[in-house]
């Protein structure tokens, strides 16, 4: 039974949480299945760890407007849809979201919305422009071209 507080809290949460593993495992589960624990609890199972998920590493409070950004040791990113990923219980090892080789782990997990993209792009073309211009304003590497 969660308290007015309680439930004031989860409101202002996102609908689901999203669980990552060292081995590149992951999954998505609604917010609705974790109850809430009082003091002394002693907490609620989120993934099951097993030698072939590795131990958790992150965890995000997701919607189905983010991305999630996942960066491996090796320097080698990718970017996923949290749309595009399957909900599933609280008890549930996950699926691999991300191939590691033997010597590679997760360096940082990262939750970004989708409209970060779009306003990365824009930036790029900005810049292009102004570097384009600062060219043609300076004098000085003109005159040394010719």
């Amino acid at each position: 039974n969660l308290g007015f507080k309680d439930k004031k809290i989860r409101d202002g949460l996102n609908k689901y949480i999203l669980s990552v593993s060292e081995n590149g495992y992951g999954k998505r589960s609604k917010i609705d299945d974790y109850r809430i624990t009082n003091r002394g609890g002693k907490g609620v199972k989120t993934i099951s760890i097993t030698e072939k998920t590795g131990n958790l590493i992150a965890i995000k409070n997701v919607s189905d407007e983010n991305d999630l950004m996942i960066i491996k040791k090796s320097g080698v990113a990718i970017r996923l849809e949290v749309e595009k990923m399957r909900v599933m219980g609280r008890a549930t090892q996950g699926v691999r979201l991300i191939t590691l080789k033997s010597n590679d782990f997760i360096a940082a997990v990262a939750k970004v919305n989708k409209d970060d993209e779009e306003e990365s792009e824009l930036i790029e073309g900005e810049e292009n422009t102004t570097n384009e211009s600062s060219n043609d304003m300076n004098p000085e590497e003109n005159n040394q071209e010719e």
